[in-house]
């Protein structure tokens, strides 16, 4: 067969695969026996194989699985891929339904979808050819899984018009397929998987491709990350648009007018859900115009236009066996019941939080009770009540101990708290806790170095503190258990990627009290360098919106420290980036406007601009528009009933507008 004739011959069976594919992976109608599709697929192969130069990102045999990945590159999402609010009861729904009209009026229509339980993806389409699938991560950057996605057969590789768009959705494995998977695992004598959930996350995250297609998982496609790219005025448009250009969008949805539309479909699938041939946890209700979810916004974490309702969690009864301890990285003594295991919304459950001592008195919690157990959020176990009635005295009284059970140094209660905390600053499990936290997501992000591995380093004395990381040889890491030539290559490279992260995932990762990782981004755009941070001053610090007064004394006290001094210096020997990489938000000193570098907050109902429009304008013009009112704020604007920000704004003393002053002064 010679080129051209191989050419004709490639286009005409990936014509046929991707049409008889979509028939069978989107549509559900096959109308060709399996064994006709993998005929047909296998002499793709062949020819692909025969003449390579033929070959192409959208051929159906990118399906089979390619080669195996050293690690997986990360991935800034062009926008934000935002958590969901969440609901659990008519009442949270009606308030938020309470809060939209308040927003935007009564004008308006839900989209209702089913919340399917599994990973949140985010697939990029250039020209209609799909270039990159990511994982949501932590909502910022993400992890590039394009391989093990391009497995997933309802995916399409091209699209039927050649758009340029990003697309998000969420990747699921099948009842039929996760029982087919334990099963297999089950006959090898493998670990089983928990739950669909994992099975899908843990198929997605296989560097080698070939594993994720042979977990047979699926998609189903929510919206459109870019709307903006297409002319659409509407989510419920969005998604007829998506299934034109030939994605699978899942069906069991509903535009609803009103909330009590929105509460009857929500109630109907309580019933309905079990029936399902993939898990759900929720139902997600979002408002349909786009141009209102503008006008709705978001805040830092979540649309306010979107809330996801949780079904009631499953509650099972089980015996609390014991009580064990644990020190984290603060120092806090946190309890944990030990139970007798049990299945709980899918997933083996043997441990739940008791929080801290005052909870375990307030719920009369002894070892051996029988007690009632959820999980929170259908994701966090914990112990619902104890079953009194059912007890048979033989249960015991559990009593807090006086010493940590790390290091036996004094325990100690600090003013206004509950918890009991170990103040020992060399106590063993506060620095391994503190060497996860340093690794984990949110901060340094060093993938391959998970609490076990950092447990195991700790143990043997390799690391003593997060400077040691850095100063990791090959030599050692070979020498651990389960550490073959490849994981060690990935993790020395994963460890040396994380030097050059942005400065404000450094001040996270070192676990300054009270910083959390906004906090800590606020620092790190405010002082630019760790150097600078360093030698700032308490009122210094306290200038800065968003910053408290135990924030900054922590802060201060902090740098104070010799230990800290010198583990800064440490860090920056080995390379660990000091300076901010980000986005620089303009100086309000660059602003020739009254609102430049002030405090302003919106209350009440504004007639001539939207919410989102009056908060853009101030924020063009160098202001910094906050959700609540307090000591910091410089300005308030109060529309039409407006209510407890008002009062409190006049209880401070702080100027007010209504809304044509706001607008005059916009105009100036």
């Amino acid at each position: 067969m010679d080129l051209q004739i191989a050419e004709q011959k490639i286009a005409e069976l990936r014509s046929l695969l991707n049409h008889y594919g979509y028939e069978y992976y989107v549509l559900d109608k096959p109308s060709v026996p399996d064994a006709e599709y993998d005929k047909l697929m296998q002499e793709l192969l062949e020819l692909e194989g025969k003449f390579p130069q033929l070959k192409s990102p959208d051929s159906p045999s990118e399906r089979v699985g390619g080669k195996v990945l050293d690690l997986f590159e990360k991935v800034e999402h062009r926008t934000p891929m935002l958590s969901l609010g969440n609901a659990f009861n008519e009442q949270d729904l009606r308030d938020f339904d309470r809060r939209i009209r308040q927003a935007v009026g009564d004008d308006f229509s839900y989209v209702c979808e089913l919340k399917i339980d599994g990973l949140a993806v985010s697939l990029r389409y250039e020209d209609g050819l799909f270039v990159q699938g990511a994982t949501r991560g932590d909502g910022t950057i993400g992890e590039d899984i394009t391989a093990n996605l391009k497995t997933i057969k309802s995916i399409p590789l091209r699209l039927r018009e050649p758009v340029s768009l990003e697309v998000r959705g969420e990747a699921y494995m099948p009842k039929r397929s996760f029982e087919a998977l334990n099963l297999a695992r089950e006959d090898r004598g493998e670990e089983l998987f928990a739950n669909p959930r994992n099975a899908a996350a843990g198929s997605l995250r296989q560097l080698d491709p070939k594993i994720a297609a042979s977990r047979r998982l699926d998609v189903f496609l929510y919206g459109v990350g870019n709307p903006d790219a297409i002319t659409i005025g509407a989510h419920s448009e969005g998604l007829d648009y998506l299934d034109h250009l030939g994605f699978k969008t899942n069906k069991e949805r509903r535009k609803c007018a009103s909330i009590e539309e929105v509460v009857q479909f929500v109630s109907g699938w309580v019933e309905k859900r079990p029936h399902l041939p993939y898990e759900i946890d929720g139902i997600v209700i979002k408002v349909d115009s786009l141009k209102q979810q503008a006008e709705l916004g978001t805040t830092a974490k979540s649309p306010r236009w979107a809330i996801a309702y949780k079904f009631p969690a499953e509650e099972v009864v089980t015996t609390l066996l014991d009580i064990e301890l644990s020190v984290g990285r603060t120092g806090v003594i946190t309890p944990t019941a030990l139970l007798k295991p049990v299945k709980v919304a899918g997933t083996t459950v043997q441990r739940a939080s008791l929080h801290n001592e005052d909870l375990i008195r307030e719920k009369d919690i002894k070892i051996g009770d029988k007690v009632v157990i959820k999980k929170a959020g259908d994701i966090i176990p914990e112990v619902v009540n104890v079953l009194e009635d059912l007890r048979t005295g033989e249960e015991v009284e559990f009593h807090m101990p006086t010493h940590c059970p790390e290091c036996e140094s004094e325990l100690i209660r600090l003013e206004g708290e509950v918890a009991l905390r170990c103040i020992n600053p060399k106590c063993p499990a506060q620095i391994r806790e503190g060497l996860i936290h340093f690794v984990s997501r949110n901060a340094m992000n060093i993938d391959g170095l998970g609490e076990k591995v950092i447990s195991q380093l700790f143990a043997e004395k390799l690391i003593s503190d997060v400077a040691d990381i850095y100063k990791l040889t090959s030599e050692q890491l070979i020498a651990l258990e389960r550490m073959g030539e490849k994981s060690v290559s990935n993790l020395l490279k994963a460890i040396e990627a994380s030097k050059s992260n942005s400065l404000e995932k450094l001040l996270f990762g070192l676990g300054i009290r009270h910083v959390g990782a906004k906090a800590a981004k606020t620092l790190a755009i405010s002082f630019d360098t760790m150097n600078k941070l360093a030698i700032a001053s308490k009122d210094e610090l306290m200038a800065i919106n968003e910053i408290g007064d135990k924030m900054a004394e922590s802060i201060v006290s902090f740098f104070e420290q010799e230990e800290a001094k010198e583990l800064i210096e440490e860090l920056a020997a080995a390379g660990v980036n000091m300076e901010y990489k980000g986005a620089r938000p303009i100086s309000p000193a660059e602003f020739d406007s009254i609102f430049a570098g002030k405090t302003v907050v919106l209350t009440g109902k504004l007639e001539q601009l939207s919410r989102n429009e009056a908060k853009e304008k101030i924020e063009a013009l160098g202001g910094n528009v906050a959700g609540s009112v307090s000591k910091k704020t410089h300005l308030v604007i109060a529309g039409a009933d407006a209510g407890s920000k008002l009062a409190k704004a006049q209880e401070l003393g702080i100027e007010v507008w209504d809304e044509e002053k706001l607008i005059v002064e916009l105009n100036n």
